[in-house]
């Protein structure tokens, strides 16, 4: 276009008479595009009917262009597309630099507040630290213990009164029968549910030498936990881990056996020649059950699993060298699939364990009203031999281990640091507090047992397989 206008203005340069009276406009139009405009007087006319001229015409473009900008900027008609728009961006943006200026104020503002607080505290510590070096240091005197008093060559004890039960409260069972008759000093708790045992300070006599070769006793203290192997994978959050203490052939004695109790289907055992070989995750046997595993509870002894078959109170003694079921029967009245279990829950209803006198199992029933009840077992059919109701309630306790005959309660199952609170000797029948350390190391004990075979007792936290060091006393006379 401006190519062609160039040539028209040549030709008419070269045209003769108007050459020196020709002019050339340039300007914008009313919508603001640029107009190129061409003049030349005419020979015959002296003036046109329209006055005004190129000028004028600039000017009137010009003047157009003015109006639209100032429409723009003053938020009135824009006069052309995308006005609308760019307004709204403005707008918008102009919000947003509001909004940040306010935000960076008040962190401004609480800034400023903790440096003012800080300013104060080490104000204080700095007055502090000048009372204290004027203060002049006490006189160091020499602390002489008190010495106990002693009564009949001993050490005294509190008055616990007419018998040993003599300060048990009462608590409501289970299903709300607030006239439960089960009693101990040591569950003054608010709820029933998880809780964990206040468990009073009791005297622990010293071990006997003389008793070393039978290995029985009370139990005086636990040792730190020691981790062996952690499980591959979920299934094994939950477990439980043995050793046969009277092996029999093919298997060795020192064969371990373990179940991962996570799923639906919970019916592989694992078996390891040793504890390096659990160690390593290197199982020489696997076997697969018949029925399915309730829970942690299994145990093994002389040859034989046993277990619990899931959502029944049916015990089941599978024998590890025929690899058959070689007895099953009811636990009589036995509470299941989450009547009367730990306080972690898992369905531990009833929970089977080995100690010096044999096969044992813990649960509790309906007449019982959730109290542990103890059960000494036949190893070979399976059938109740005695039976003891405790003061304690199983759903109160996170754990149980029988050592001795004696039955110990752990108090939590997740505190780092908790207590063996309860023991029960099935002896005399009789049970009282106590308060034994003892430490969950990965804050999620599912299992604990005595392993009468490595004379420790072994756990399953939280994916690992715990050991622990058990120190036993002459028993305690009552």
């Amino acid at each position: 276009m401006f190519l062609l206008l160039l040539l028209s203005l040549v030709a008419l340069l070269l045209g003769g008479d108007a050459q020196d009276r020709a002019a050339l406009w340039r300007g914008n139009d009313r919508a603001g595009r640029c107009q190129y405009t061409f003049t030349v007087p005419s020979p015959t006319e002296a003036s046109c009917p329209q006055t005004g001229g190129p000028e004028l015409e600039g000017l009137k473009a010009r003047l157009s262009l003015l109006e639209v900008l100032v429409s723009r900027l003053s938020g009135g008609d824009t006069g052309g597309p995308g006005g609308a728009g760019a307004q709204s961006e403005l707008q918008e943006a102009l919000s947003r630099a509001v909004g940040e200026r306010n935000l960076l104020q008040g962190e401004k503002q609480r800034l400023e507040q903790e440096v003012q607080g800080l300013q104060r505290r080490m104000e204080e510590m700095r007055r502090e630290t000048e009372r204290l070096r004027s203060r002049p240091c006490p006189p160091q005197t020499p602390i002489v213990p008190p010495s106990p008093p002693l009564q009949g060559g001993g050490l005294t004890r509190p008055s616990l009164g007419s018998s040993p039960m003599s300060h048990l409260m009462s608590r409501p069972n289970r299903q709300g029968d607030s006239s439960s008759s089960l009693r101990d000093s040591a569950w003054q708790v608010g709820s029933p549910g998880f809780q964990e045992l206040k468990a009073e300070v009791t005297e622990v006599p010293a071990p006997d030498g003389s008793e070393g070769h039978t290995g029985c006793g009370d139990l005086v203290s636990v040792g730190d936990p020691v981790t062996h192997r952690r499980a591959d994978n979920i299934e094994g959050k939950y477990g439980v881990w043995m050793q046969d203490p009277e092996a029999v052939s093919p298997y060795g004695a020192n064969m371990i056996w373990r179940i991962d109790t996570v799923g639906s289907d919970v019916r592989k055992l694992f078996g390891y020649d040793d504890m390096v070989q659990l160690t390593k995750g290197f199982p020489s046997k696997v076997l697969l059950l018949p029925e399915q595993v309730e829970s942690t509870g299994a145990t093994v002894y002389r040859g034989s699993l046993y277990y619990q078959r899931r959502r029944s109170r049916t015990l089941i003694r599978y024998d590890l060298a025929s690899e058959s079921t070689a007895a099953r029967r009811d636990l009589p009245h036995a509470g299941f699939h989450g009547q009367f279990p730990y306080s972690w829950g898992g369905y531990t209803d009833i929970d089977l364990s080995v100690d010096e006198q044999g096969l044992w199992a813990v649960y509790s029933t309906n007449k019982a009203k959730g109290a542990i009840v103890i059960s000494q077992l036949d190893p070979h059919s399976l059938e109740v031999k005695k039976s003891w109701e405790t003061q304690i309630r199983k759903n109160s306790v996170a754990n149980s281990f029988i050592i001795c005959g004696k039955l110990y309660t752990v108090a939590s199952y997740t505190a780092p640091n908790t207590m063996i609170n309860y023991m029960y000797d099935t002896e005399t029948s009789q049970g009282r507090s106590v308060s034994i350390p003892f430490k969950n190391k990965h804050h999620y004990n599912s299992m604990i047992d005595y392993s009468l075979a490595q004379r420790k007792l072994l756990s399953w936290d939280n994916f690992h397989m715990v050991s622990y060091d058990v120190r036993l006393g002459r028993p305690q006379a009552n």
